[in-house]
């Protein structure tokens, strides 16, 4: 299991929003790429890039910090937000992305499902946004009646077999992790996800990897990495030495495809 920082982009700033909620932001950095200088030089392995612009209106519009991010950086980092075109795929791999997140479009679009899953293959993840038991669509200002748990068999079928679950209740709040929810994720999910909403402490960390769900191969760790709760390192080592004194054994290495080059 890895520690992965978020980097959420809005009006071209490293911000971070509380529950979803575009007027409650807090921003930290006035370019994105500090942000991804800074976790990469603490130690991250990976990063989690959402274009929260390209997520309310419903196409990627921060490519150039994302280019910019590819330039700089030299570890994989994943983009979602506002994916919702075989244009937008492509743009997003065009700017440098290792991964792309897919987020409304995997939940309304079967076609472009389908194509995303033959075209990016390892390198196609989808987002479960959830806020109170239901997911979140169009920038989480929408909702879905469907149970989570079907929504991830019916996407299992189609060939995806990576997700991020993010609990929109939980996130930028600190108040730690839904991890009843993690579980019954990881019971859902044939292949692998990353948890995200509420991390505030490195014990946060070893519940989420006290529950032993060998599919739970990452951690998307946002606001406490800002305010300085514990740095990339600390969550790092903590990860490892939880997942490795686990009776299940050490996790498999993570594999990204496309590896930044040194």
């Amino acid at each position: 299991m890895i520690l992965v920082p978020a980097i959420d982009i809005l009006d071209g700033k490293a911000v971070r929003l509380r529950r979803g909620a575009f007027e409650d932001r807090t921003t930290y950095d006035a370019d994105p790429v500090q942000a991804a200088l800074r976790w990469e030089a603490g130690g991250a392995r990976a990063l989690h890039v959402v274009d929260l612009d390209g997520a309310r209106e419903g196409a990627p519009v921060n490519l150039e910090v994302i280019r910019r991010i590819a330039d700089r950086a030299r570890v994989p980092f994943q983009v979602g937000g506002g994916v919702r075109s075989a244009e937008a795929m492509q743009a997003v791999v065009g700017a440098g992305a290792s991964r792309v997140v897919l987020g409304t479009a995997a939940l309304n679009d079967v076609d472009l499902l389908d194509e995303a899953v033959s075209t990016l293959g390892e390198r196609l993840v989808v987002s479960l946004d959830v806020r109170e038991r239901r997911l979140a669509t169009k920038g989480w200002t929408a909702e879905m009646d469907i149970p989570l748990a079907t929504v991830i068999q019916r996407l299992g079928e189609r060939g995806v077999r990576r997700f991020v679950y993010s609990s929109i209740d939980r996130d930028g709040t600190l108040n730690g992790p839904d991890l009843e929810s993690a579980r019954l994720v990881a019971q859902a999910v044939r292949g692998s996800f990353y948890y995200s909403g509420g991390i505030s402490t490195l014990d946060d960390l070893r519940a989420l990897a006290g529950l032993r769900q060998v599919n739970l191969t990452g951690v998307i760790v946002g606001k406490a990495l800002y305010e300085q709760r514990f740095s990339v390192r600390e969550g790092q080592e903590t990860v490892d030495e939880s997942v490795h004194a686990a009776p299940y054994g050490p996790a498999a290495a993570v594999r990204w495809p496309l590896p930044r080059r040194p």
